[in-house]
């Protein structure tokens, strides 16, 4: 018994010799942390009748010393994971696995445009995602259902001391099915180091629709991503086949960002996917041209076509005016693949 407080008692001293934090605060943890030894020493040789007394005021010391460790320790990082699947009930898609694991969440689903598609909206409560942090997202979708998901903000990339941080997205989209992910865009804060990564499995005849919006630097404060690392990842399958696969390593150095046929010094980047065996047939020339038409309020934006995929791009420094761009694409590409008009989630609005 006696053994056991002593071992404790050499735990804690090596735990105030281990720690070096700063005062004023630290100084008060270790002088509570002295008194408690002093106390626990002191009720040692009382054996047996003291033993209350003795827990009471090892963990009276236990309490102390984190207050002096958390000076100096690193904060935790998060590991969120989310799992969501979809399938079609009668008229009605609903959500029928819900499985989270850390601070990923889905709200309740919503059903704006009626029983047939069901909006979620995927809400990561720490508001952004720093170095060490892992954020993964995986949807199913089943067959005939139509899902749609957005975020209530812009996901923020927060500037990291080494370690890489990592959000990946994966997507699985039943025959005769729609997934339409419309996230609100991504700020890439300056020294962060960051790897997004989305993959997409679909169906021949399956449809899904795609955007993000990065933004390298918080340019409303006056930031520039003068130091860190984005790497950016999308591959989409098709059947199995490997239908579009882009990687992209941006950081301060690299030439692409200020080359004329990279990014030419813009800090606001976006990429709009729309892959379904429709677009071979229903984005004919006429609904290409219409596509074409439209241009960003600022900055510049192209339409490609290729077969089974259509692609969208921006380059500019307003990630508002990539988001109108892309919602105003989708606005006139939806309703041909899946007949119904576009519907802007009403989170967009708040």
């Amino acid at each position: 018994m006696i053994s056991d407080a002593e071992r404790a008692l050499t735990d804690v001293e090596h735990a105030l010799t281990d720690t070096e934090p700063s005062p004023p605060v630290t100084e008060r943890a270790l002088s509570d942390t002295e008194r408690a030894l002093s106390d626990c020493e002191y009720a040692l040789p009382n054996g047996e009748r003291a033993l209350p007394d003795r827990e009471d005021t090892l963990r009276n010391a236990e309490r102390a010393i984190p207050v002096a460790v958390r000076a100096s320790a690193p904060s935790p990082t998060w590991q969120a994971r989310l799992s969501l699947g979809f399938e079609r009930n009668g008229s009605r898609t609903t959500l029928t696995r819900r499985v989270h694991e850390g601070p990923l969440r889905v709200q309740k689903p919503l059903y704006p445009e009626g029983d047939s598609v069901c909006q979620c909206i995927i809400v990561h409560p720490p508001g952004g995602i720093a170095g060490g942090d892992e954020v993964h997202l995986a949807v199913d979708v089943g067959p005939g259902a139509h899902t749609q998901l957005t975020t209530p903000g812009a996901t923020k990339w927060y500037r990291s001391l080494g370690s890489r941080a990592l959000s990946r997205a994966s997507f699985r989209i039943a025959p005769g099915s729609v997934l339409e992910w419309l996230p609100l865009g991504t700020i890439v804060f300056a020294g962060a180091r960051a790897d997004s990564e989305c993959r997409v499995d679909c169906a021949n005849d399956a449809a899904f629709f795609g955007w993000d919006v990065v933004c390298l630097g918080r340019t409303a404060a006056g930031e520039r991503f003068a130091q860190g690392e984005w790497r950016q990842r999308l591959e989409v399958r098709c059947d199995g086949a490997l239908i579009w696969n882009e990687r992209a390593i941006l950081n301060a150095n690299a030439p692409v960002a200020t080359s004329p046929v990279g990014l030419n010094n813009c800090t606001v980047f976006g990429t709009f996917v729309m892959t379904s065996a429709a677009v071979d047939t229903v984005v004919d020339r006429a609904a290409l041209d219409a596509c074409r038409a439209l241009t960003p309020e600022q900055g510049d934006g192209t339409v490609t076509r290729l077969p089974s995929i259509l692609v969208a791009r921006y380059r500019g420094d307003s990630s508002e005016a990539a988001h109108a761009y892309f919602v105003a694409l989708w606005s006139l590409i939806r309703p041909l693949i899946t007949g119904r008009a576009a519907v802007p989630p009403r989170i967009w609005r708040t």
